[in-house]
Order: C-alpha cells, then structure tokens, then sequence
C-alpha cells in the first residue's frame, strides 16, 4: 500500500467514525420537530413532491449516463482522486454561481434553484464514478449514486441506515429491485427536503438570497463530495478484501 492510500484509508476510517456516531440531542430535537411539520402537511402535497423529485432525479439518473465519461481504467488511486477533487472544485464553483443569481432573483428564480441543484448534483456523482472506474451504465451503479446522494444528505438517524447499506454494499446490492419504481422515492425526498428546508429558505429572502445561495451550494456541493469520496474508498477496500480471499 502505497504512503497515499494508508492516508487515505486512514481519513476514511475517521468519516466513518462521524458517519456512525449516534444522533446528538439537538439532532432528534430537530428531527422530531421536523416529522411534526411534515404530519401537519396534507397528504396530496406529499404525494406531490415525492412525484415532482422522483421525476426530476430520475430524468438526471437516466439521461446523465448519455453524457458521461467512459469509466477510468488502469488509474492509482492517487491519480484517480487527484481528478475527482478537481471535478468537485468544478461542480461547487458552478453551483455556487447558480445559487448566487437564483438567490438575487428572489422567490421565482429561487425556486427553480431547486431541480437545478439536483441535476448539478446527481451529474457530479456520475463523474466520480466514472473516475473512479465504474460504468454508470450499470443500473446498479446508478441505485449506488442514488445510495450516495441519499447519505449525504439525511438526518443523522437515518443516514446510520443508509451507511449500512452502502458499507455491505457487495451483498446488499443483490435484495435491490430491479426496477427503479420500487424505490423509496417517499423517503428519500423528505429525507433530502428535510435535510435542507432551513439552509435554502433563507435563500429566497431579498437582498441576502444570493450571498445565503452562493454560500449553501457551495457547502451542499463539498459534502456530496467528501461523501462520494468515501464511498467509493469503502468499494476500492472492499475488492481489495474480496481479491486477497
């Protein structure tokens, strides 16, 4: 193993610590009031928004596939991440930039931030993929990327859940369905609303919008990639593992 991977295992084991930590008090404070908020909220809205994210997350899952790179081959694993930190500086100076004008634009343009977000999102999953050498083409590498998008960005109770999953993934990719309908679409929308309700709120608020906008996306973008980046660590030790059986 090279100077490079003990480090970088040696970062991954302490993400996996926090990852793993038990939900603080102010976590389940949060938590419970947002469950609150969210039995308070009709049904049919609900149903609606599961619809609407399922939609527009399936458009980017399905279609962005079309116009990624062809999975990296032959590439240590220095080289590798050396080019996805340079895809996540990418990603987060361009929605960052796309949060500060829908920001400045006030509600409507603030609302459209939303499925913009997403698409930035979801395509920066699909790069560091790619980089990391698997084919997206794959419909169960696809499921992983929905995995990755989902622990990113869940409460800490539920993100406990999902690191499970995505930690046995070898064996826990053989239960997923084989059809993308089956998914927890409910689940995962409230889950990701939930998680950043607050943050993007006070990104449709005048005159402050565009620096609130400028400033969430950025943060957003630099989780999902620290995220991405580990999660694909746990795969590369994981093969490892598997070969030396």
């Amino acid at each position: 193993m090279t100077h490079y991977e003990q480090h970088a295992y040696h970062e991954l084991e302490k993400w996996k610590l926090t990852i793993r930590k038990r939900p603080s008090l102010l976590n389940n404070a949060a938590k419970i009031l947002q469950d609150r908020i969210n039995r308070w909220i009709p049904e049919k809205i609900h149903n609606t928004i599961t619809i609407t994210i399922e939609k527009m997350v399936k458009a980017v899952l399905f279609g962005a596939k079309y116009t990624t790179r062809e999975p990296r081959k032959d590439s240590s694993l220095q080289l590798r991440e050396a080019f996805v930190k340079e895809r996540i500086e990418f990603y987060r100076k361009t929605a960052s930039a796309e949060g500060a004008v829908t920001g400045a634009g006030g509600i409507l343009l603030g609302l459209a931030d939303f499925p913009i977000l997403i698409g930035i999102k979801i395509k920066l999953l699909f790069d560091i993929a790619a980089l990391y050498g698997y084919d997206v083409k794959d419909y169960k590498e696809r499921l992983y990327i929905l995995h990755i998008f989902q622990l990113a960005f869940s409460s800490q109770r539920g993100r406990i859940n999902i690191f499970k999953q995505i930690e046995d993934w070898e064996n826990y990719q053989g239960t997923l369905p084989e059809d993308v309908d089956q998914f927890n679409w409910r689940t995962f929308q409230q889950e990701y609303r939930d998680y950043i309700d607050l943050a993007k709120m006070a990104q449709l608020i005048p005159v402050i919008g565009a620096a609130v906008g400028a400033i969430v996306n950025y943060k957003l973008i630099n989780k999902l990639g620290e995220t991405a980046i580990n999660c694909y660590r746990m795969r590369k030790v994981s093969s490892l593992k598997i070969l030396n059986q």
